[in-house]
């Protein structure tokens, strides 16, 4: 009897870091915040030893923020736990520091898979930033950036949609049209777009961001790499083979070459390409990478993790599928 198929799944990831800008804020509060805020980070920090507080906070917030990136997800944890705790300590519950350190926490949440906490800390930080700063802020569009990418993992495209545009809309007023920061909103934008199924715009903006980003960048950096796959599960989508063969290839590239080759990201980008060659019937090449992205999946994320659940169903389609040609 033959296996019913359905299709295997890309991954489209965002990027959703801006840590150095975050990490920036975090010591001694440097955005323009409020007059009531930026008072009260003052009056913190002279009640808690002078600048020290804020230097520990960023010092727990790089390292953590580091781990994570790395995918080390257990490990960055602790890390941004006690930072929030000392931002809470040191300049209260209600202040930027907390909002800076709840956001990478929701990071971090998104990352590893448990998307309902991501969404708690995300939230709430939001909340604070209503409260203490201007809606125009960019801790403000990064919240509501990092939102979006939280409806993208779950699937719930439609949803993100709003945060992500509202996103564009703050870090266009902020730094303009081409600043590379309004480009990964740009870039956040299309891959909820893409998962609509609205394609045209979708490429448009995936190739406004990747321009700008290889301008500013060069050609081999991250955020090049993630709009490289990204275009070319769209291309794969509509039909452009070849074109899609080659960009998750140049972005396997450069993600083995700046994250190593047991990187997360590197294992989606893995998963994408083999299901570009399961649709060509290229099964051995396939099978191959499926198996490398399974190894660096299990390795780094909880066995419950939605990557990992998706490249094994992909992965086991494939066999099922193989068995069958064979017994014809």
């Amino acid at each position: 009897m033959k296996t019913q198929k359905t299709a295997p799944k890309p991954f489209l990831p965002i990027a959703l870091t801006l840590v150095a800008l975050l990490v920036a804020a975090v010591v001694g509060a440097v955005w323009n915040l409020s007059a009531d805020s930026s008072a009260h980070s003052s009056q913190a920090r002279a009640a808690t030893g002078g600048e020290s507080a804020a230097l520990q906070l960023q010092s727990l917030i790089l390292r953590g923020g580091q781990l994570r990136d790395q995918g080390r997800y257990q490990e960055s944890k602790p890390l941004l736990d006690e930072a929030l705790t000392l931002a809470e300590r040191a300049f209260g519950p209600d202040s930027f520091e907390v909002a800076a350190v709840l956001n990478q926490l929701g990071m971090l949440g998104k990352y590893d898979g448990h998307f309902d906490e991501a969404e708690a800390v995300y939230r709430r930080a939001l909340q604070i930033m209503e409260k203490t700063a201007s809606p125009m802020h960019p801790l403000t569009a990064t919240l509501f950036h990092n939102l979006g990418g939280l409806e993208h993992a779950r699937a719930r495209f439609a949803e993100g949609e709003p945060y992500a545009r509202r996103s564009v809309e703050i870090r266009e007023h902020l730094f303009g049209p081409d600043h590379p920061d309004t480009a990964a909103d740009v870039a956040a934008l299309a891959a909820l777009l893409d998962g609509q199924g609205k394609y045209d715009e979708a490429e448009t903006l995936y190739r406004r961001a990747l321009g700008i980003f290889e301008r500013v960048y060069g050609p081999d950096h991250n955020e090049v790499a993630v709009n490289l796959n990204n275009l070319g599960a769209l291309c794969h989508a509509t039909g452009r083979a070849e074109e899609a063969e080659q960009l998750y290839l140049r972005a396997l590239a450069i993600k083995e070459k700046l994250l190593g080759s047991k990187h997360v990201d590197v294992a989606m980008t893995l998963n994408n390409l083999a299901v570009f060659y399961k649709t060509q019937k290229r099964y051995s090449e396939a099978a191959g990478l499926y198996r490398r992205a399974l190894e660096i999946f299990e390795a780094a994320l909880d066995r419950a993790h939605p990557k990992l659940a998706t490249c094994r169903e992909n992965y086991e389609q494939l066999l099922r599928e193989m068995t069958d040609r064979q017994g014809e």
